[in-house]
């Protein structure tokens, strides 16, 4: 069983609860990586977007309202799902909330069918290095790595999707009337979640703190010994919520190894993974690697950083894109509960048995009739990806808050985002069909 452990970031958290990720084996080489920088703003490989006005009007992120995400425990990621060019193919959530491993419903996690084709972060590198910039056929692209394929699941335009049968159903029972939140701010306040970027870093052997870690996450064998889990992320790479969070807070960790770029990068994300000491070594709860040229899914049932089995970094709202004034993927979003149930890229679940509660990985998208021509800026851009590219539902958290990079540049940019997206409503969104509801293998 995982025990789901949110964060309280600034705020007031919202929603919690506990799940269990499903198991499998699931094996994905690693590439070795050097250190990259964190946070965008921070060193990351990425820049700020040109148009990015990084101005220092920002605010602090515990004063523009709305309750603290909730983190969820994060399930198992694998690598990306194979899903659904199709319209009908289902983009998991790519949930991000510890919370997937319980989730608020509480449940076991869901029988989880095959992971649906996640996709790797956008261009961002820690926190500055993502962007909006892209890559091969409009690929988004972090430090010179196309985040997956053009037709994965997170890349697809959805917009011309038919819509899912049970749409009314579900968002009835996503608190419709509530507004949305962007969950995420500047280094400074250590609100969002950090990136970095590298390549060439020694890597580094794990160490489980929960008994499902080593079930669930990629194996990479270690250069000597007999460990099997061996990942390079440099010791230095930048932790959810900074050295000094909560140990039982999400305390995620992502990091891109840039070798094999543009078109083969792979993804590590680590889930409450705690300070090195005296470098012997992460530790942590759960481990994902993600070879960004591959749409191959995570294990059926297997968790990851999120509930959904998702990678989270390609879900990310990233400043260096939203400064170009353009996202071009989906973005990750949570809610308070959840269906013990998965919708591909998602392989995971963290909820309860009412089938009327959105499933992991459930899409939408903002519609089309949605006014936006009072929008500007930021949130004009935010809203136009969420017509084109939609949300996905990847934890069990707060209700409708989107998640973003860690980021100084938000600091000329969050007062407004904030009061732009208070006028958004989950009434506002449809759901659309990108397939069936599976629990395999949870």
């Amino acid at each position: 069983m995982k025990r789901a452990v949110w964060s309280v970031v600034f705020f007031v958290l919202l929603g919690c609860s506990n799940a269990t990720p499903g198991s499998g084996a699931n094996a994905a080489a690693v590439q070795g990586g050097a250190s990259g920088v964190s946070s965008e703003g921070v060193t990351a490989t990425g820049g700020a977007a040109a148009t990015g006005g990084v101005g220092a009007t920002g605010g602090s992120r515990a004063g523009r309202g709305g309750a603290s995400p909730s983190g969820g425990t994060p399930s198992t990621g694998g690598s990306p799902a194979t899903g659904g060019a199709a319209a009908t193919g289902g983009v998991a959530a790519t949930g991000g909330s510890r919370a997937g491993r319980g989730g608020a419903g509480g449940g076991a996690s869901p029988s989880g069918g095959t992971p649906s084709t996640g996709g790797a972060g956008t261009a961002g590198g820690a926190s500055g290095s993502g962007g909006a910039t892209s890559g091969t056929a409009g690929v988004p692209t972090i430090a010179g790595c196309n985040i997956f394929p053009a037709d994965n699941p997170w890349n697809l335009d959805i917009s011309g999707y038919p819509l899912n049968p049970n749409s009314a159903s579900y968002l009835a029972n996503m608190s419709p009337s509530t507004a949305f939140h962007p969950d995420w701010g500047t280094v400074t306040e250590e609100y969002g979640i950090p990136f970095s970027t590298g390549t060439g870093a020694t890597p580094q052997p794990l160490t489980w703190t929960e008994d499902w870690g080593a079930a669930e996450s990629d194996p990479l064998a270690c250069p000597t010994g007999s460990n099997k889990f061996c990942y390079p992320i440099p010791l230095t790479a930048p932790i959810e919520g900074g050295a000094s969070a909560a140990t039982d807070s999400d305390r995620h960790v992502l990091y891109i190894d840039t070798a094999g770029a543009p078109n083969d990068c792979t993804l590590y994300e680590l889930y409450n993974a705690q300070n090195p000491a005296g470098g012997s070594g992460w530790t942590a709860a759960n481990g994902a690697i993600f070879h960004l040229g591959s749409n191959a899914l995570r294990t059926e049932g297997w968790t990851s950083g999120d509930a959904a089995g998702l990678p989270i970094l390609p879900g990310l709202v990233r400043y260096n894109e939203v400064a170009a004034g353009e996202i071009r993927h989906a973005i990750r979003f949570t809610v308070s509960k959840s269906y013990q149930g998965y919708i591909h890229p998602a392989t995971h679940a963290a909820g309860d048995s009412t089938a009327t509660l959105p499933p992991m990985g459930l899409r939408l998208r903002l519609k089309g009739s949605f006014d936006t021509t009072s929008f500007t800026g930021p949130t004009l851009v935010i809203l136009t990806a969420m017509k084109k590219y939609g949300i996905i539902l990847a934890d069990n958290g707060s209700n409708w808050y989107i998640s973003g990079e860690t980021n100084e540049g938000w600091a000329a940019f969050m007062d407004d985002l904030v009061a732009g997206l208070r006028k958004v409503h989950g009434s506002d969104f449809e759901v659309v069909d990108t397939g069936p509801v599976s629990t395999n293998g949870l």
